[in-house]
């Protein structure tokens, strides 16, 4: 359309045509992942070396670059990253235009999780170090998501304390049944007296495991303990308390990143 700016034609053919590298900036930070990763040592790190048989398989040092661009680009889904591998111009540069699929992303993920972490702290030490981590005044906001975890799988001190209470009533009072069965010299007597016998020691079972776990809920370092899923925590709202998990994003001052975690 005549007046406005016009790009160049798709199908053109160029004499020169331009490098990959030209379309990369010069303070790019896919250039520091670069310079960084390959610095290390990846075999002292943890990291396996090539398999002896077989076809070769990705560098360690290639899925790692796309591994830390996807970490500083909030990009977490391995499928995801395949298509960032495939389309955005840095990713090609960074790993050669190389595009792993995602299940090899997944697997080098699952297969070098120490090996990342380690990699990850010196990478955070790095950024303290040129100044992209500011470290200074942090934002905290934070939201509450249910939790998988049900009401009978939380224990909390109060919690306990209920529970047990609740067994000692109950306890008692098959007890004063039991008195009342004995009186009564009946078959039915006989059989009633052998279903609360067994229920009464069922009870009796509740109640030590209820103090195994009043001894691991004092250990706890904040006095929760969650069967199900050990992140869940018990929270109060204006109606009454449910078992969530919470997720906190905290940002600082300056050039810092972002992250997420689940305290």
């Amino acid at each position: 359309m005549a007046g406005f700016i016009e790009g160049e034609d798709r199908r053109g053919r160029l004499l020169l045509p331009d490098c990959l590298d030209d379309y990369v900036g010069e303070d790019s930070l896919v250039r520091v992942i670069d310079v960084f990763v390959d610095e290390l040592d990846l075999t002292t790190l943890g990291f396996a070396g090539p398999a002896a048989t077989g076809r070769p398989g990705y560098s360690p040092a290639t899925m790692l670059k796309l591994y830390l661009y996807g970490y500083l680009n909030r990009v977490q889904s391995s499928r995801r990253l395949e298509r960032e591998a495939g389309r955005n111009v840095e990713c090609m540069w960074l790993t050669g235009k190389l595009a792993p699929d995602f299940k090899t992303i997944a697997d080098f993920r699952r297969d070098n999780g120490e090996a990342i972490r380690a990699v990850c702290n010196r990478f955070v030490i790095l950024c303290r170090g040129v100044g992209l981590i500011a470290g200074g005044t942090v934002a905290v906001d934070g939201s509450r998501f249910k939790a998988v975890n049900t009401r009978d799988k939380n224990y909390t001190p109060g919690a306990i304390r209920l529970r047990m209470e609740q067994v000692d009533a109950s306890i008692a009072r098959y007890l004063k049944m039991l008195d009342t069965a004995d009186r009564q010299e009946d078959e039915v007597a006989e059989m009633r007296i052998s279903r609360l016998s067994e229920r009464l020691e069922a009870l009796r079972r509740q109640m030590r495991e209820l103090q195994t776990m009043q001894r691991a809920v004092a250990d706890a370092p904040d006095h929760q303990v969650s069967l199900t899923d050990p992140d869940a925590r018990a929270m109060a709202n204006k109606r009454q308390r449910h078992r969530r998990g919470r997720l906190q994003r905290a940002g600082g001052s300056g050039r810092q990143a972002p992250s997420d975690r689940r305290p």
